[in-house]
């Protein structure tokens, strides 16, 4: 009887031990600080140098930096995977990630179906083309045949010059292959981001490419990390974006990649 008193005993403290392990959190701490934080899964479409791409097998750049402080800032790990631009946005509406970084403007059709971050980054669209083009602007593309990536604000531009439906404009998975194809011949322009084209021609002195600008015609972009629609992470991301705008990470990060200052304050008044 005693040994089944004591059996009961043990079982019954056994028990609370086990209860008592499944009500603490996951997360263990070392020397004060967290060992174990949730993971957040960002996905990009790295082939949108300098802002993602792929470099001896890692996907670098301005955009996966800058995602990597703020998800730090916010408290969490990251893990980042390319996996093309159309399916950032598929992987976002169903859920299975947690946020793309991709160049991704943000803009009303967009916020239909997603919620952004608040803006990180000014971009506007510009023209590249061969040295001695008669294209001086964005009205001499009509009847021009323009290289764009697909459904990407670029092509919205061109769209609105040419026409929805028009021959004229090729469309492409990215636009290094948009690029390619101005290279080639087989197009008179290219229409893209001025990071992309600026980098480009930078990188590139060889292809003697140049760039126009037409503030006129292209409207200034905002481009934002995609969440799902009501994503709780939402909050935190903005908080810990105008924690690096303050911290002085953000301006470190941009130098980097770009060489120059950015606006800080113009960035915070468009929240």
């Amino acid at each position: 009887m005693k040994n089944a008193k004591l059996i009961l005993i043990m079982v019954v403290a056994a028990f609370v031990l086990l209860l008592s392990a499944c009500g603490t959190s996951k997360t263990s701490k070392t020397n004060g600080e967290e060992s174990e934080k949730k993971t957040l899964r960002v996905v990009t479409d790295a082939a949108y140098a300098p802002f993602e791409y792929q470099d001896k097998g890692k996907v670098v750049g301005f955009d996966i930096d800058f995602v990597k402080a703020v998800v730090k800032e916010a408290g969490y790990n990251v893990k980042v995977e390319h996996i093309g631009w159309d399916p950032i946005f598929v992987e976002i509406e169903g859920k299975t990630a947690d946020i793309a970084v991709s160049a991704i403007t943000i803009n009303d059709k967009r916020k239909q179906s997603y919620d952004f971050s608040v803006p990180y980054y000014l971009s506007k669209n510009e023209i590249l083309v061969p040295k001695g083009s008669p294209i001086k602007g964005a009205q001499d593309l009509k009847g021009k045949v323009v290289a764009v990536q697909n459904g990407t604000t670029g092509q919205d531009a061109v769209e609105k010059i040419l026409g929805e439906n028009s021959n004229k404009i090729k469309k492409f998975e990215n636009n290094n292959l948009a690029i390619l194809e101005l290279k080639n011949g087989g197009a008179d322009a290219v229409v893209a981001d001025n990071g992309v084209v600026d980098t480009y021609v930078k990188n590139n002195p060889k292809d003697n490419f140049t760039i126009i600008e037409d503030d006129a015609a292209f409207e200034k972009e905002f481009y934002g990390l995609l969440l799902s629609k009501g994503s709780k992470l939402k909050p935190e991301l903005d908080k810990a974006i105008n924690k690096i705008f303050d911290n002085g990470t953000y301006a470190k990060l941009y130098k980097k990649w770009f060489n120059k200052e950015p606006d800080i304050k113009f960035l915070k008044d468009q929240q």
